[in-house]
Parts: C-alpha cells; structure tokens; sequence
C-alpha cells in the first residue's frame, strides 16, 4: 500500500491499458496510483496475438513485463484491491476502494475492462478463450482450416460467418434454436457451404479447454475444433457511471477520439470503450489517456 493519498492521476485498472497509461504518465513525471484487483478477463487465453515483438506470448508473461518496466518510473505507485465507489471533490475525484482506503486525484483513467455474461452451457466457460474464442484476429491464425463453429444467430450470425470463412471453409453456424436468418441469408450461406444447426446445445466437450466436440439436446453431437461466440458483457467497474460518464448503445463508455468521456478530468482505455478487444489496441488507447490527462494537468497549471 502506498502512504501517499493524493495523486495527479488515478489509474484504475492495471492490465495492458492501465500500464500503458501509467508508463505515459510516469515519463510525464506526474504522480499516479494504479489500483488494480488483478483479475483480467483474458485470465484463461493461453497465448495473445496480433501484437508486434509480443507475439504467442502468454497475456500473463507481456502483463508482468509491462509491470516490472512501468514500476522503473518512481512517480508511479501500485494498490492491490477493488476500487468500489468514487465522487468529485473541489479539485478532481475520491476514490473509495472496498477496504475503505480513500484516495484524491486530478484526473482519473479508467482501464477497467468488461465482464463477459457467460451462457449456460456445459463447457463454455472451461473453453472461453482457449477454443471458444471471440475474435479472428486474435485466434483465427491458430484455428484455420479447422472444423470451426459459430454461436449466434440473425445477422450477427451472418456477419461473423462471412468474415470466419477468410480461415477456414470447414464452417457451420449453430443458431441454437429456431434461426432468425432471413431466406437471402440463409441461401447465401448454404451457397458457401456453411452449415445451419437449429438444434439446441447441451454441452461442450473438451480436453482442458480445448474443444472436441459439441453435444446437443437431442443427444446427437458433431465434433468441432473451435468456436466463435459473442456473448453479452456488463462493465467490470461501474464507478464510471457513478460519475456521470455516458454509455453508447452497445455499453460501452463514451469517449472523443482522445479517450475523454462525457465528464471533465475522466479519461478511459481498454476494452471498456471498444469492441476492438485486443492487447495491441488497449496499449495504443492507454498511451493516448495517459498522454492527454498530463497534457490536461499541464496545461491546467501552467
């Protein structure tokens, strides 16, 4: 625990964008705590993807070396534990942690991520992003021209169909239950030999996460490989809402194109303001918020 309790910046989050924001932030020579509880969603994906010199690391591996460097910066502090409640005060923002810890910043910088709804199918979770993956362009690469699924229907089904086939032609949408596609998207898709289950599923079969195959109520089963699925989410941290900061229709928080929200001195980063959920994306957004609020700070007291 640091003895300090007032900083420039309060980051919450310390994953990829939070470290990346409190490295900005600490070369800026501003004073940051960075509360984290250590619990990101990617806490099962074996090894991330798509991000340069970083590539078939394990999330885990890049996490704790992005730690160690930002720790070299020693205007920056480091809190283990939930942050729970915040407010304005005169000059910035009290963050309330769930030991009662209370802390004032200038700004904060939410790096606090989503939580994934998980639905209630035996196997989803022990599968969740180690073969029940959610983006191509994270797991694609490993999968192709595997016998690949897709767990949606309608024209999110349809979409995710016509971008999954780039990977692999061994492909078969599992609407589970009666499809919703229209008649034009379900020729288009039989067109290209991507099947249609309507069947609902009971089970996901798997060897430590990897899936072998699918098992449905009628107790057929058809094997598979990997899985596309997008389930819902809720933010992780609703402080930012306590706050006053807007949500967009997709529930995510709103910010301009320099990861400032709707409320003065609150910036956020990472996969809470994107769709885009990928390591690569949440270093870039976390250098631009930490970039921004000192530039704020800097400007504020000059």
């Amino acid at each position: 625990m640091t003895s300090n309790t007032n900083f420039d910046v309060i980051i919450i989050g310390g994953s990829y964008a939070g470290l990346s924001a409190g490295m900005s932030l600490g070369r800026a020579l501003k004073n940051v705590l960075i509360i984290d509880s250590g619990k990101p969603c990617n806490i099962e994906t074996p090894h991330s993807h798509n991000f340069i010199t970083q590539d078939g690391k394990k999330p885990k591996e890049v996490a704790t070396l992005a730690k160690q460097q930002v720790e070299q910066y020693e205007t920056v502090k480091f809190y283990n534990g939930l942050a729970t409640s915040g407010k304005k005060t005169t000059n910035g923002f009290e963050i309330t942690t769930q030991i009662n810890d209370k802390f004032t910043a200038k700004k904060l910088i939410f790096a606090t991520g989503v939580k994934d709804q998980i639905p209630d199918i035996n196997g989803f979770s022990e599968c969740w992003g180690i073969s029940v993956i959610h983006c191509p362009y994270c797991h694609g690469y490993e999968y192709k021209n595997e016998k690949t699924g897709i767990l949606a229907n309608g024209d999110m089904a349809f979409e995710t169909a016509k971008m999954i086939q780039n990977w692999t032609n061994y492909l078969t949408v599992f609407t589970n239950g009666k499809s919703t596609l229209t008649i034009e998207q379900t020729e288009k898709l039989e067109k290209h030999n991507i099947k249609i289950i309507e069947t609902e599923i009971d089970s996901l079969h798997h060897t430590k996460g990897r899936l072998e195959s699918i098992e449905f109520k009628d107790k057929t089963s058809l094997k598979i490989t990997a899985l596309y699925a997008k389930p819902k989410f809720v933010q992780h941290c609703n402080i930012p809402e306590q706050l006053g900061c807007e949500l967009t229709e997709h529930n995510l928080i709103k910010t301009d194109l320099f990861q400032k929200t709707t409320q003065e001195g609150i910036f956020v980063c990472g996969d809470n303001t994107t769709m885009l959920r990928a390591i690569s994306n949440a270093v870039a957004m976390g250098t631009l918020a930490g970039v921004m609020a000192s530039r704020e700070i800097i400007e504020e007291e000059f």
